[in-house]
């Protein structure tokens, strides 16, 4: 497993596109969610808003990078042929699907962790200004708080998620521009969806089954009136995950390269 991980993480840091991906999820977060921050207003005392979830915006749209990231990570080797180079150095091809989420898991926490944190010291620096303030019922941003860090986790853990469902999809589409079709699709996809259907009935289910559910993580506010829980939102990111690596795994095992 050793060599698999020293030769992926070579691969991936050695390339420009993983690290302008990797920078422009970054920079994509904190300025949609600095960007956001610094229009909203609060005039008066006990005006709604979850300050939290919306300095966090940011990761609906920082998302699209990373999942690009995980797409390439294994499908450009498809359309380079570089795959077969790479089933050749590593023949156990569990492994080598194992040492890339690794080597992706590890570099999408990184740059999920600064993304995260930069978005919520926006928040903490324009939201006062804005009328966010302790007398109008809004303490200032902080990882003190118990559901801001859930939020905050969480957020680094759907990204995480996010980048191992796509990198599951490209390895059973293995073409770049239909595996980021697909999972760009169905993460943006649903909540469209679910914004357009009226129909309660419809409505509800969209909002509960798609892979971008996790995002229920960040609310910090009336919990108990989402469609589906922070945790258990999250859970069904995890399931997407899973489903589509355990496809992943399978396919490769038993697929010519």
């Amino acid at each position: 497993m050793t060599p698999a991980l020293h030769a992926e993480w070579t691969k991936l840091r050695t390339v420009a596109a993983p690290r302008w991906l990797l920078l422009g999820s970054i920079a994509a977060t904190v300025a949609l969610s600095a960007a956001v921050t610094s229009v909203v207003t609060c005039t008066s005392a006990g005006c709604g808003g979850d300050v939290t979830r919306l300095s966090l915006i940011g990761v609906q749209i920082g998302q699209a990078p990373v999942a690009v990231l995980a797409v390439l990570v294994i499908a450009g080797e498809y359309g380079t042929g570089m795959i077969r180079t790479t089933l050749t150095a590593t023949p156990h091809r569990i492994t080598a699907l194992a040492a890339k989420a690794v080597v992706l898991t590890g570099s999408v926490a990184a740059a999920g962790t600064v993304a995260v944190l930069g978005s919520l010291l926006a928040g903490r620096l324009t939201l006062p200004g804005r009328g966010f303030t302790d007398a109008h019922g809004h303490p200032a941003l902080s990882l003190a708080d118990g559901p801001t860090l859930r939020a905050a986790t969480g957020s680094i853990l759907y990204l995480i998620l996010i980048a191992l469902f796509s990198l599951g999809v490209a390895t059973v589409l293995r073409d770049s521009a239909t595996g980021i079709g697909v999972v760009l699709g169905l993460l943006y996809l649903f909540p469209v969806l679910a914004q357009v259907i009226g129909d309660p009935h419809w409505q509800r289910p969209l909002q509960r089954i798609g892979p971008s559910v996790g995002l229920a993580v960040q609310a910090t506010g009336d919990v108990r009136g989402l469609p589906i829980g922070p945790w258990a939102g999250l859970g069904v990111t995890a399931g997407w995950a899973a489903a589509t690596l355990t496809a992943a795994a399978l396919l490769l095992h038993i697929r010519d390269a």
